[in-house]
């Protein structure tokens, strides 16, 4: 097929730009890889670190020497793991009424749900929630608070509405009842969004830093993202939370910082590969149509 100049042109300045960015986005980690394997002296000698000098797990063999970075990995992988079950449970449950156009309320349902990504409380009226509640201290203050993103649900729900009528009344005639319909025939056939939610759920839930410093006050529940706060605190300044410490010691600067970053980041990485195949479907399904 014969394409213009201007065309070529075009596609080469696309793909110029997307390698910037590409750049942009992977040399900053990979510097943070590399200087977390250099000689705590080199990191300090040294701006940035492309290839250590001299290679070393000093790092790495500090990080894993105490219970506090693996315990907050195991607690951000716990809340990671059972946040995202209860986002994609209850916001399918909430999204397959709504898709169904002979529920009457679904129009009222949609505006209050639309109304909560315009509007909300504000942090301190959530915080006063989650206390009445008796949530403070505990994992249910994040895991609950935000069980249901208003555009998720929206996304998932025009996924839903998608699907051909004529499946749902089949299943009808064959006796299936709306449970049915839903994990037997609705979720299965909606697996690029489902993935896709899931990923997105999960990345919030381990990426989750501002609710745990506010609402958790017992230092054995943080997740990883707070101790990384203090970490950075502690190598910036030599200070932290009084009840922060890591049983007393300092860590040693900018190698341990570099080093829990990693540890911090790989695992929720290692989780896109097996969502990849349904990523790219899912983000474009149900975002079009009402």
């Amino acid at each position: 097929m014969y394409r213009s100049w201007g065309s070529k042109l075009f596609d080469s300045v696309n793909y110029l730009l997307l390698f910037l960015l590409a750049l942009i986005t992977v040399v900053p980690f990979l510097l943070n890889v590399t200087g977390s394997f250099a000689a705590p002296e080199e990191a300090l000698r040294k701006s940035y670190v492309l290839i250590p000098e001299t290679f070393s797990l000093a790092a790495y063999q500090y990080i894993f020497s105490t219970k506090i970075i693996p315990h907050s990995l195991l607690v951000t992988i716990f809340i990671t793991v059972a946040g995202t079950a209860i986002n994609i449970v209850l916001t399918a449950l909430l999204a397959f009424p709504l898709a169904n156009k002979r529920l009457r309320i679904r129009k009222p349902v949609m505006l209050m749900v639309v109304f909560s990504m315009l509007f909300s409380g504000g942090m301190i009226p959530t915080y006063l929630v989650v206390k009445n509640l008796g949530l403070l201290n505990t994992y249910g203050a994040l895991l609950l608070p935000g069980a249901i993103s208003a555009f998720y649900l929206i996304i998932l729900k025009n996924f839903f509405a998608q699907l051909p009528d004529e499946l749902e009344d089949s299943a009808r005639i064959d006796g299936a009842s709306d449970p049915q319909i839903l994990f037997r025939i609705v979720i299965p056939l909606s697996m690029p969004a489902i993935a896709t939610l899931t990923l997105f759920y999960a990345v919030g839930h381990w990426n989750q830093f501002l609710n745990a410093l506010l609402y958790i006050n017992d230092a054995d529940k943080f997740p990883i993202q707070v101790w990384l706060r203090q970490i950075v605190l502690l190598s910036q300044t030599g200070i932290g939370d009084s009840t922060n410490n890591f049983e007393g010691v300092i860590p040693p600067g900018k190698t341990i910082q570099m080093g829990v970053t990693v540890v911090s980041t790989v695992p929720i990485l290692l989780v896109y590969p097996f969502l990849q195949r349904h990523f790219a479907k899912g983000v474009l399904l149900g975002s079009v149509k009402e």
